[in-house]
């Protein structure tokens, strides 16, 4: 459940985010506010996830407002003005989302916002990384030492398991989902619903693909923010 507020000076635009808010069921409304100022004491004293934010607002606007912020939870703006999306982006917002926004726009918003939360959520678990797992090859249990797989590549009812060890790759009758348990962040990422990459072989990152020295492999859309959130960096 992501904990958030709401801060709008126009009342109908916060009376409508706060409908919006009640239709999505991980979301749990702490708090609104009709300006910034007064949710400053708020966010001194308890854990907020996430912010709906508006621009335009007399006092302390929106962006003047991020900037006042410590420990930034993560912000989605909703505004009537086109023109301070870059702006907002420079202050790595979630999202920028135009008045008047429509439900489905909201929701895929908050879907975003929830994803970021829980990826980092299971990136914060103390986990242990099993040092290896078992497959089945040929008729044979095969032993794969984790620190060895370099990427995992998904082909129908088939993975491949290219080793870093080794040119050839190990191939199994196995699930994305079942090596994916095998596999666990902070140590492996999914970045396409074909590929599971140790983040250690990572040498590169570009707008679409994910590179582990010469292998170029594609980053999906649905994955995008989980690459970014995991290295650290601003949305590619």
């Amino acid at each position: 459940m992501l904990k958030c507020i709401a801060i709008d000076d126009e009342p109908l635009a916060l009376e409508l985010l706060e409908d919006n808010i009640s239709k999505v069921p991980f979301l749990k409304l702490v708090a609104s506010f009709d300006s910034a100022v007064k949710a400053i004491p708020l966010l001194q004293q308890e854990q907020i996830d996430l912010i709906f934010l508006d621009i335009q607002m007399p006092g302390l606007t929106g962006l003047q407002f991020i900037q006042t912020l410590a420990q930034k939870p993560m912000i989605i703006l909703i505004t009537a003005y086109e023109k301070y999306a870059l702006d907002g982006f420079n202050l790595d917002v979630l999202d920028y989302l135009l008045k008047p926004v429509s439900l489905d726009r909201f929701i895929k918003a908050c879907g975003k916002a929830n994803e970021l939360y829980q990826l980092k959520n299971k990136s914060n678990d103390v986990v242990t990384q099993a040092e290896y797992f078992f497959v089945n090859v040929d008729y044979s249990m095969l032993k794969v030492v984790t620190k060895d797989v370099k990427c995992v590549e998904g082909m129908k009812d088939y993975i491949k398991i290219h080793l870093v060890s080794s040119t050839k790759p190990v191939v199994t009758r196995m699930s994305m989902k079942a090596i994916e348990e095998q596999l666990l962040l902070p140590n492996f990422i999914r970045i396409h619903k074909s590929y599971i990459v140790s983040v250690s072989q990572i040498t590169a990152i570009r707008k679409n693909s994910v590179f582990l020295g010469s292998m170029e492999l594609p980053i999906s859309e649905l994955y995008k923010e989980s690459v970014s959130a995991l290295m650290g960096k601003n949305p590619i």
